[in-house]
């Protein structure tokens, strides 16, 4: 399964997994910044115990590399939480990306196709 890249202008996402294995792509999605577009990947599990804070205005996606995983998503926002109607949703296969997943045809949700 992969959750294709989200995010917002106001949501700090604390992001962990606490059973199983996850890739985490983050990209920064400012577009004043000198790293807009840039992404980095993150290995989480239950293993090393990583967590990852995510600041508004990046998108993150995850591919699940176990066959179970369980993902731990906190959120912290001003105000009204940002749904998906104010969300921005960036093609996980986006070529400005080119992000190199490790698979080529993920179970994706409507909205990450």
């Amino acid at each position: 399964v992969l959750r294709g890249l989200h995010g917002d202008s106001k949501t700090w996402k604390l992001i962990s997994c606490i059973y199983g294995e996850i890739l985490e792509i983050i990209v920064d999605y400012r577009p004043d910044s000198k790293t807009y577009l840039k992404w980095e990947k993150f290995t989480l599990n239950d293993i090393n115990n990583r967590q990852i804070l995510i600041p508004p205005n990046f998108v993150n996606g995850f591919l699940v590399l176990s066959e179970i995983a369980v993902f731990h998503y906190k959120l912290a926002y001003e105000g009204e939480y940002f749904d998906t109607d104010k969300q921005f949703v960036v093609k996980w296969s986006d070529s400005r990306l080119n992000i190199p997943w490790p698979i080529s045809n993920p179970i994706l949700q409507d909205r990450d196709k």
